[in-house]
C-alpha cells in the first residue's frame, strides 16, 4: 500500500510539472494570450523500431537488458489531407472516401 501511494503521488507531481508548457503570464496577461502570436517550433516525434519477433520460451527468456543491438530512431510523419483543408471542406471531410 506503501508503493502506491509513493507511485501515485509521484505520477501526481510529474504531471503537474509537465503539463503545462506557457508558465510565463499571470492573470489578465494569461486570460488574453493569443497563441497565433507564439511563435513555437515544432516537436517531432520519434520511434523505434526495434522488434526482436521472438515467439514461446525465447521471447519468455528474453532479456532486454542484455540485447546490445544498435537503436534506430526514425521520425513519425503524418499525412492527413485535413489538414490543408478549411471551412466547410474541413468539416465535410470522409476519410473513407478516397478521391
Amino acid at each position: 500500500m506503501k508503493n502506491i501511494a509513493i507511485l501515485l503521488a509521484f505520477m501526481f507531481v510529474s504531471a503537474m510539472a509537465f503539463s503545462q508548457d506557457r508558465n510565463e503570464f499571470k492573470g489578465p496577461a494569461y486570460k488574453n494570450y493569443k497563441p497565433w502570436q507564439n511563435k513555437k517550433s515544432t516537436k517531432h516525434v520519434y520511434t523505434s523500431n526495434r522488434k526482436a519477433g521472438l515467439t514461446g520460451p525465447t521471447y519468455k527468456n528474453y532479456k532486454p537488458w542484455k540485447d546490445t543491438s544498435e537503436i534506430k530512431y526514425v521520425v513519425v510523419q503524418s499525412k492527413n489531407e485535413r489538414s490543408k483543408l478549411t471551412g466547410p471542406a474541413y468539416k465535410n471531410y470522409k476519410p473513407w472516401k478516397n478521391k
